[in-house]
């Protein structure tokens, strides 16, 4: 009996195991590991091909610029559509120029290589174009859908007890606030990924119907990797905040947080500052400090507290030097109780008057 099953227990640990399924588009990680094949293989070319060296050096250039682009901007169609193309002008010119006799075998393999990087990135880059226009298309770019049954289901504040809005993308999505501050009606509102403009779009479903004393505003770094100007990053923090105000709710405008680089060498991905540069976080938040000043509202300065001497954020409060971990959301915890506090403190005459004025500027905005 034994002799009988054995067979089939060979064929069964000689099957190949299935193969992950591939999707079209590339990951970092892979799309990395694929710019530097190409510089490789794009190189050692002109060492098997001595006419192709000279003719291909721009083309060999242009393909490590393009690499570098992507690296700080992952994703971009234009880049990747000249990438893609100086690669076939590469292909092109490889199979143009003359070759020795016999030629090697190895860079025969190079070229095939080659071709199959080229035919690996046009699918890439055509579903690149497949997601953009899906995005363009949904009914609901800014993901309202989200929260729609929660705030359905949530009841009006108490008098009692004050209900704040937290509001953002990823770095308050992931913050568990009924573990921080659980006697609190303190409300989550953030969704990863988003930018300021898509806040915009979603203030009054997820803020203003939802009738907090008081919303945390943390928007902004998406936008910087995805190469939104800062005056666009400006003003609609801006909108949000005097719309807010516009509507006797408590504004807290809080500092984007530092990035690092620590982590880059678990993950290439986690190599934050060549899309969110140091100094464009600093410029937003001292924009942010003295907009926050001007008109009267709360500025809760995160960065200050999470930043390390090089400027990044601290090796321990992050885990991917973008996101806080539980340790950085532990330091962040009491800041913002303290500027809710504060905030939630009743003006003094002054303080309303300012903000009066404030939202006779407001409604003259909208030509009310």
């Amino acid at each position: 009996m034994s002799v009988r099953i054995l067979p089939l227990v060979l064929l069964t640990l000689a099957a190949p195991m299935a193969a992950p399924a591939q999707t079209p588009l590339l990951t970092a990680p892979q799309f990395n590991e694929l710019c530097s094949r190409l510089g490789s293989l794009m190189e050692a070319g002109g060492v098997a091909i001595s006419d192709l060296q000279r003719a291909a050096a721009p083309v060999i250039e242009n393909t490590r610029q393009n690499c570098i682009q992507l690296r700080v901007r992952p994703g971009r169609g234009e880049a990747t559509y000249s990438l893609l193309t100086n690669l076939r002008s590469y292909l092109a010119l490889a199979d143009s120029v003359p070759k020795p006799f016999p030629f090697p075998e190895a860079a025969q393999k190079q070229l095939a290589e080659l071709r199959d990087d080229a035919t690996r990135l046009d699918t890439h880059f055509r579903a690149l174009l497949e997601n953009r226009e899906r995005q363009l298309l949904t009914p609901d770019p800014a993901n309202l859908e989200r929260y729609a049954e929660a705030n359905r289901k949530l009841g009006n504040p108490s008098p009692s007890k004050p209900r704040v809005i937290f509001f953002g993308d990823s770095i308050t999505d992931f913050w568990r606030l009924n573990e921080y501050f659980p006697d609190s009606d303190y409300i989550n509102r953030g969704i990863s990924g988003q930018t300021s403009g898509q806040l915009l779009q979603r203030f009054k479903a997820d803020v203003m119907d939802l009738h907090p004393q008081a919303v945390v505003i943390l928007i902004g770094t998406n936008d910087l990797a995805r190469g939104v100007p800062a005056a666009a990053i400006e003003s609609n923090n801006q909108m949000l905040a005097d719309v807010a105000a516009a509507n006797k709710i408590k504004v807290i405008v809080a500092s984007l947080l530092p990035v690092s680089d620590h982590h880059k060498d678990q993950d290439p991905a986690y190599e934050r500052t060549p899309q969110r540069p140091p100094a464009s976080v600093l410029a937003i938040n001292e924009w942010l400090k003295m907009f926050a000043s001007q008109r009267g509202y709360g500025y809760l300065d995160y960065f200050s507290a999470t930043v390390d001497p090089t400027g990044q954020f601290k090796e321990d409060f992050s885990d991917d030097g973008l996101h806080p971990n539980g340790k950085g959301y532990r330091v962040m915890a009491p800041l913002v109780a303290a500027a809710i506090d504060k905030a939630l403190v009743p003006a003094s005459p002054a303080q309303q008057q300012q903000q009066q004025q404030q939202k006779k500027r407001t409604f003259s905005l909208f030509g009310k």
